[in-house]
């Protein structure tokens, strides 16, 4: 076996197969080296990728090059679009996927993405140094790797506990065991490293469950894709969700069943997401809701194991199997795995660099959970980041204003996780309507096309998107409808009225209503691929809206543009008060930008760290 690589990615979940995939097709020989190779990209809690703001990341590490998104899309079971009733910039998109197929399917393209990649399985105990920068891992086995960069995606697996009632088990997911002395490694690196806690739900049996008593979900669309590839797979068969409800039983089975439960009798030690809750924590803290909703979703195709979302739970088995069964249509379900808690070790983000490199340790850089976010989502586009910034050697960033990704990390950098695990909402980010999911290609693909990471085919069906689009502009600007008879005969038919002088079908397109389609076949329009219709109504209806968004954007820029020294001593800013400084202190940020973002900073401090670095530059022309 080969023991000297360029780069060594230590797991091979999520983040792991974006990083590795990335730095190997950018020329770099990489070790990604996995507990089991069986288990690369595997899907430990919700067969399901996307969903509210998630989405967007998928779309846009696609526009970048990444893998998830075409994964996703060749072994999707339901696709469905969220937020519809909504905005256009809070829309996302969701795929439940076969559980079984899409870690098949991203072995796959990792074996397939570049002949510089080799998968290792093994157990990584240690990060070794030379004189202060990384020089590669020893395995459990006593094999030594040499590599100067590491990038670490040890997802919930650092001293992982399984929690099940009173049972403990060491793992970092069901059937997997955990890294249980990696993290005293990261420790004598000097590495902060803290305690969090995630959870997953039982598995129902599908067979003993009365569907035709529950609801199914039909919000879907069997169309809807993640990938902007130019030749996308063929679509799997479609299957329905169905909906079920908690009542006043199951709330009393939980209630009765607290003492036992390791979540609120002290077992756990670490911080669950405030967000994803388990069932338990949803009876307490919303003790006056009547009910809670339960989606039922198949896991696959060749599967009869369901997952119940909505009742993760730590409870003791005997509870669990009692709860299920007090919710109508599941009265006679079994339950093939039990949920459990998580608790696992996790590093400070605030200790990186915007490429997700570690600050005092060169070569060493974090991505996914490790770094304390939740999601396969989050912890793919991470990934990729440090394998790109790895592979390059240079700090490969999207700004805040650029994409979800920029607002994710930036977070992550300058804020930290906050005690508990970080998830991804449109609300983070303060440019979201330029950040929507349909323009993801529009403003990240021509950063993957040129780092080389996006095809000759998709990067051509680019360009074809955007001719049509600038062609539909023109025609919407320069085309005049006339109000003739027989003009206005025809809109009426088509639903468009109140045309009282002549107007250019930009101004008809403006209308909340009214799409290209109605109007092609009404005025003898060159007709538009639906994807490039859509753009256009878009940049049309939004066309305000967007540019004072631009405008808020680019003031922002400015500030994340005014770079701060990186051995600037804070404290010695005298016209600061003594908190802002020592937040500014602990943060250490590295722009102006990423200072204005911290909790507690006023924008009179903002201005006095303007005035300072201007200062400083007069200071040195002299």
């Amino acid at each position: 076996m080969r023991t000297e690589f360029d780069i060594i990615v230590v797991g091979a979940g999520h983040a792991g197969a974006e990083a590795a995939a990335a730095a190997a097709r950018l020329g770099r020989k990489t070790a990604c080296v996995t507990m089991n190779l069986d288990h690369i990209g595997r899907l430990s809690c919700n067969p399901a990728i996307g969903g509210l703001a998630k989405g967007h990341l998928v779309r846009e590490l696609d526009a970048l090059g990444g893998l998830m998104g075409r994964v996703a899309d060749a072994t999707t079971i339901q696709f469905r679009r969220l937020n519809t009733r909504k905005g256009l910039a809070v829309q996302s998109s969701r795929a439940q996927v076969d559980i079984d197929l899409y870690p098949k399917t991203m072995r796959a393209a990792l074996e397939a993405s570049s002949p510089n990649l080799t998968l290792i399985a093994g157990e990584v105990a240690s990060i070794q140094t030379h004189g202060g920068r990384i020089a590669g891992i020893t395995l459990a086995d006593g094999t030594h790797l040499a590599a100067e960069v590491v990038i670490l995606t040890t997802g919930t697996f650092l001293r992982g506990i399984l929690h099940c009632g009173s049972e403990r088990t060491e793992g970092g997911r069901v059937g997997d065991g955990a890294a249980s002395t990696l993290s005293g490694s990261l420790q004598e690196l000097g590495l902060r490293l803290g305690r969090l806690k995630t959870g997953t739900t039982p598995r129902l049996d599908a067979r003993t469950i009365d569907w035709d008593r529950l609801e199914v979900q039909d919000d879907t669309d069997p169309s809807g894709r993640f990938s902007f590839t130019a030749d996308p797979p063929a679509r799997l068969d479609q299957v329905d969700c169905h909906f079920a409800y908690t009542n006043d039983a199951t709330h009393e089975i939980i209630r009765a069943s607290l003492p036992d439960c390791p979540l609120f009798n002290g077992a756990i030690e670490g911080t669950g997401p405030r967000y994803c809750p388990s069932i338990e924590d949803k009876i307490v803290r919303f003790a006056d809701k009547q009910r809670h909703l339960i989606f039922l979703e198949p896991e696959g195709l060749s599967t009869h194991r369901v997952y119940p979302n909505g009742l993760s739970t730590s409870l003791p088995a005997e509870v669990q199997v009692h709860m299920v069964r007090s919710v109508p249509g599941l009265e006679r379900a079994e339950i093939i795995q039990p949920g459990y808690a998580v608790e696992y070790d996790f590093a400070d983000p605030r200790e990186l660099g915007p490429d997700l490199q570690h600050r005092e340790i060169p070569g060493l850089y974090l991505a996914g959970q490790v770094n304390g976010t939740s999601g396969y989502e989050e912890a793919a586009v991470q990934g990729f980041v440090a394998g790109v910034s790895a592979a390059t050697g240079e700090v490969f960033t999207v700004r805040r204003d650029e994409g979800y990704i920029g607002v994710l990390i930036d977070d992550l950098v300058t804020r930290g996780v906050g005690g508990e695990p970080y998830r991804m909402f449109t609300s983070r980010a303060e440019h979201r309507l330029l950040l929507r999911e349909d323009n993801a290609d529009r403003r990240l693909m021509s950063r993957g096309r040129s780092l080389g990471l996006v095809d000759d085919a998709t990067w051509r069906a680019y360009g074809e998107r955007e001719k049509a689009r600038a062609m539909g502009m023109a025609v919407a600007q320069g085309t005049k409808v006339r109000t003739d008879a027989p003009t206005l005969k025809k809109l009426s038919d088509a639903g468009i009225g109140g045309l009282k002088r002549p107007a250019t079908v930009e101004e008809l397109l403006r209308r909340p209503k009214v799409g290209w389609a109605d109007l092609a076949e009404v005025l003898d329009l060159p007709a538009l691929a639906p994807e490039v219709a859509a753009q256009l109504e878009i940049d049309i209806k939004y066309a305000g809206y967007v540019q004072r968004a631009q405008k808020k954007a680019s003031k922002a820029v400015l500030l994340d543009r005014i770079r701060l020294p990186d051995d600037m001593d804070f404290t010695g800013l005298q016209d600061l008060s003594w908190e802002v400084r020592e937040r500014l202190q602990a943060a250490r940020p590295s722009t102006v930008g990423q200072a204005s973002r911290l909790p507690g900073i006023t924008p009179a401090a903002v201005d006095a760290l303007v005035a300072w670095v201007g200062q400083r530059h007069r200071a040195a022309a002299q």
